[in-house]
């Protein structure tokens, strides 16, 4: 598919220089999400690719966001054909799983824009317009994915300047979701948000006129290259090499320090963004909006994974975090969609709301969400002002930075393609933010991690106990979460299988295709069975939608 590239990598032994040549495949792709927070959804991200073989551009959308990066999916997108044109670009990428993925994710999250915007809601509008500019952000793929390929026979992700300005569009669209939220939650808010509420709109909007301008002159002024912002904060490699711990040099498609910043400054605001709109429940008295920040989390999963492929030098051999990213990635959008189809529910949306014919004068319809709508919001005191806060973000930003950046120079297992450490990173971090969430609705402190089913006297867990307390709602609920689990499971070991074989399974004539997509289920489940406490936390989230939507229901027929 695409021509090997040597990348020479230096290592320092008993003070004795040695080189050693590292063949990696020259990836081709755009870093996705989520995020954030996108974190940033990360979401709906057309992206380019081109083989380097053929020179053709190709194209697949990609929904959004997470939490934090959206450029490394296009590696798993590599095509044959010989034709040259850009138009080709908006070729099928149907049979690529990671394809599929993304593109079945565009219509949940549209469907979670449709919801989120109800007039009932109560939404700041700065908030929502960082989830619409996220789609910014995915025109903003376009032309630099062309560039780069047209410009510099290079994907996006090995274009540092390009790959950074890029992500910058991210970080924007979760930094205005932080904003609005944050702002319409509490008693004082900032000075620009009283006197220039369009401030952060005019703001995003020009940085993306920059960097559409970037795009049409930037491949004259830079290299294929040069990092973003001139490499702000690199460090020679004089300097790097003078760190006892520092084993190698790194690869050319190593990312700068303004560019690991901008993806983790992603990662963080998408973290921030979780929490004000868990928060946000406070202000609405409404606890719908929790569900929306649980939604969130399968989009910073995806983030993760992102950063994680960029840890591995984007090594190819690490293909299904391509697909794993996807799969969050869909995930994460329907959660999204689900939880603003709850929030609007609760908010007075029937069915009528889709009327596009408009109501007769003495019509009721429409009171109750107009009165919701209408409602004060009970803000809060401020923990931080936006300087402090701009001060945090800042220096853990530029800490993570630097520590991923020049701290895995001493560890060569980022070299090769680990693909249990890439897994466990992808599921640690996460299974964090959730256990972090989890406590905080009980009210205990942010890492302490859920216990199961103690004695009485011994501290309360999830238990089954816990599920039977909802009675028959109780008992549907963990039903449908494991009937979720088996339903997930079959499709993502066939994509397991589809991975590691280069093939899809032959389920029906082939026995052996039988054995091993089992054998990778059999394995999931035995995963699932150490997240016990997730599932039954999960079926206890989902206990009082059942009562209320199912349970009730059938109770009412009945009557």
């Amino acid at each position: 598919f695409v021509p090997k590239r040597s990348l020479l990598v230096s290592h320092k032994k008993h003070h004795a220089t040695t080189t050693t040549r590292l063949n990696m495949i020259d990836p081709i792709s755009l870093d996705l999400l989520t995020t954030s927070a996108s974190t940033s959804l990360q979401h709906l991200l057309p992206n380019f690719m081109m083989d380097a073989a053929t020179s053709q551009i190709s194209m697949h959308p990609e929904p959004l966001l997470s939490s934090t990066s959206t450029f490394m999916v296009m590696d798993s997108f590599l095509s044959t054909t010989s034709s040259s044109t850009t138009l080709l670009s908006f070729s099928d990428q149907g049979q690529n799983l990671a394809g599929i993925f993304f593109q079945a994710s565009l219509l949940p999250y549209l469907v979670f824009l449709y919801f989120l915007g109800f007039r009932g809601n109560r939404v700041p509008n700065l908030g929502y317009f960082g989830f619409q500019f996220l789609l910014v952000f995915v025109l903003g793929t376009i032309p630099s994915g062309i560039v780069t390929k047209t410009g510099y026979g290079l994907s996006l992700a090995n274009v540092d300047w390009l790959h950074g300005a890029a992500e910058s569009l991210l970080t924007v669209t979760n930094i205005l979701i932080v904003l609005g939220f944050r702002n319409a939650s509490i008693d004082t808010p900032s000075e620009w948000a009283q006197e220039k509420p369009d401030l952060p709109k005019m703001v995003a909007l020009g940085i993306a006129g920059i960097f559409a301008l970037g795009c049409f002159v930037g491949p004259a002024l830079f290299g294929p290259h040069s990092p973003f912002l001139f490499g702000l904060g690199d460090l020679p490699t004089s300097i790097s090499n003078i760190f006892p711990w520092v084993a190698y040099g790194e690869p050319d498609n190593a990312l700068s320090i303004p560019t690991w910043a901008i993806h983790f400054s992603s990662v963080f605001e998408f973290l921030f963004a979780m929490n004000v709109v868990w928060d946000y429940s406070t202000v609405t008295q409404n606890e719908s909006w929790k569900g929306l920040t649980w939604g969130m989390l399968p989009l910073h999963a995806s983030g993760i994974a992102a950063c994680t492929y960029h840890v591995f030098y984007n090594n190819p051999d690490l293909q299904f975090l391509v697909t794993t990213q996807a799969g969050l990635t869909l995930l994460g959008n329907i959660t999204l969609a689900i939880a603003a189809i709850r929030i609007a529910l609760s908010n007075g949306w029937t069915l009528s709301e889709l009327d596009p014919f408009p109501k007769a004068p003495t019509s009721p319809m429409g009171l109750q969400p107009d009165a919701i709508g209408a409602l004060p919001l009970q803000t809060v005191a401020a923990a931080d002002t936006d300087g402090k806060l701009a001060i945090k973000l800042t220096t853990l930003t530029l800490a993570t930075a630097y520590v991923v950046k020049y701290g895995e120079l001493g560890l060569d297992v980022f070299l090769s393609p680990n693909a249990g450490l890439g897994a466990a990173i992808v599921a640690g971090i996460p299974a964090i933010t959730a256990f972090t969430f989890y406590n905080k609705s009980k009210g205990k402190d942010a890492f302490a991690l859920p216990q199961m089913g103690g004695k009485d006297g011994e501290g309360s867990g999830l238990s089954m106990a816990d599920i039977k307390k909802f009675g028959v709602a109780g008992t549907v609920a963990y039903v449908l979460t494991e009937l979720a689990f088996w339903a997930v499971a079959f499709p993502v070991a066939s994509a397991a299988y589809f991975q590691s074989q280069g093939h899809w399974p032959d389920l029906i004539a082939d026995s052996g295709d039988r054995a091993i997509v089992l054998g990778f289920v059999f394995a999931g489940a035995n995963v699932a069975r150490l997240l016990l406490p997730l599932r039954l936390g999960a079926a206890l989230a989902v206990a009082p939608w059942v009562d209320e939507n199912i349970i009730a229901r059938i109770n009412k027929s009945k009557v």
